[in-house]
């Protein structure tokens, strides 16, 4: 890697850097004001608001990254060109290709950074923000660990370790105490799903009676549980399909099949959850053939606004495909990976014509 590369991946980062805030502030003024409506809820106040937020950058981040490489590579790039330094470059030697190749090598850096912070990072703050926010409009005293979500119902304690959407639970302990808090009955069940009016039915039930005497145990099937623990609280630590992370998407999936339901929506969500960091590499080559080969004649400025439309109708198109792949029932794989391969394809074409 030479000097002139290493200029071009520090540029390139820094006008992503630069977008990324800009956009995350943009952002960050829509969720604030919809969030100050609620405040005064229970112990929402201002500093709760704040910290919500905040446990949300990574999520925004995330999502942001592939518009944020586009707008800053498009600036940055677009920069240099009107400063004939990609002028010099070429004149220097150096090709297309060879410029085109450091904007890559930027792109693999914010990829990296994507993946790390969509799977490791973003899913689990997302969880604690709802759990704080939730917790502190409904005063309903919950608390989320990395083993599932912990809540009281009077004298019974819930640990439910798996979570999913709709109403699903799975791994159930729940732990009744008597008025001395002394531990009562337990009781596991594997799955469970909210019915309604404070109703749970839960499957493949093991119940346990505590007594001075003995230790009372039977099975069941199925049983009816009521609780005043409802989705709405459950769902607290419930992230949208779009960003849950692989692992978690994998394991829903699977119950799903396994109980015999729909999981297209979910399937949908795990590629384009494995497709969506190389999403950036897509929009830096969208931006290439918009900058690097002004300078005959034709104004730059045009040209940007051009590449910007493309990448802001970019996440129109692929939501509209999305929904249209769910309702029609087409291969989850070839409906996440369609748009990003249009545009690439139209990409690598627009490329091939520069000179």
């Amino acid at each position: 890697m030479n000097t002139l590369d290493r200029y071009v991946i520090k540029e390139v980062l820094k006008g992503t850097l630069i977008a990324l805030i800009m956009l995350y502030a943009l952002f960050n003024l829509f969720t604030l004001k919809d969030e100050l409506k609620y405040r005064g809820v229970g112990d929402y106040d201002l500093k709760q608001i704040l910290m919500y937020i905040g446990l949300l950058a990574p999520r925004y981040i995330y999502e942001l990254m592939p518009s944020a490489a586009l707008l800053g590579s498009l600036f940055v790039l677009g920069g240099m060109a009107n400063h004939r330094e990609l002028m010099a470059m070429r004149v220097s030697g150096v090709s297309v290709f060879g410029i085109i190749r450091s904007v890559m090598i930027a792109g693999m850096i914010l990829v990296a950074c994507s993946f790390l912070i969509g799977e490791f990072v973003g899913p689990d703050a997302e969880k604690k923000a709802k759990v704080l926010r939730s917790v502190a409009k409904t005063q309903r005293p919950a608390a989320r660990t990395s083993r599932g979500l912990w809540l009281r119902d009077g004298n019974q304690f819930i640990h439910v370790k798996d979570i999913f959407t709709e109403g699903d639970i799975a791994n159930v302990h729940i732990y009744e105490l008597d008025d001395k808090r002394h531990l009562q009955k337990m009781l596991y069940a594997k799955r469970g799903h909210y019915q309604d009016k404070q109703q749970w039915q839960l499957e493949q039930v093991r119940i346990s009676e505590l007594s001075p005497q003995a230790v009372m145990s039977k099975r069941a099937d199925e049983l009816i549980w009521r609780s005043v623990i409802d989705p709405d609280v459950v769902d607290v630590v419930v992230v949208d399909p779009e960003n849950l992370s692989l692992n978690d998407l994998s394991k829903y999936i699977d119950f799903l099949q396994e109980n015999k339901q729909d999981s297209a929506k979910y399937e949908l969500a795990f590629w384009a959850r494995l497709i969506n960091p190389f999403i950036t590499l897509v929009m830096l080559l969208v931006s290439a053939p918009f900058v690097v080969g002004v300078g005959r004649g034709i104004s730059l400025g045009p040209r940007m606004m051009v590449g910007i439309l493309i990448g802001m109708s970019f996440n129109i198109v692929d939501n509209a495909v999305g929904q249209m792949g769910v309702v029609y029932g087409l291969n989850p794989l070839f409906v996440a990976i369609l748009p990003s391969s249009l545009v690439l394809m139209g990409a690598f074409y627009a490329i091939s014509r520069l000179r």
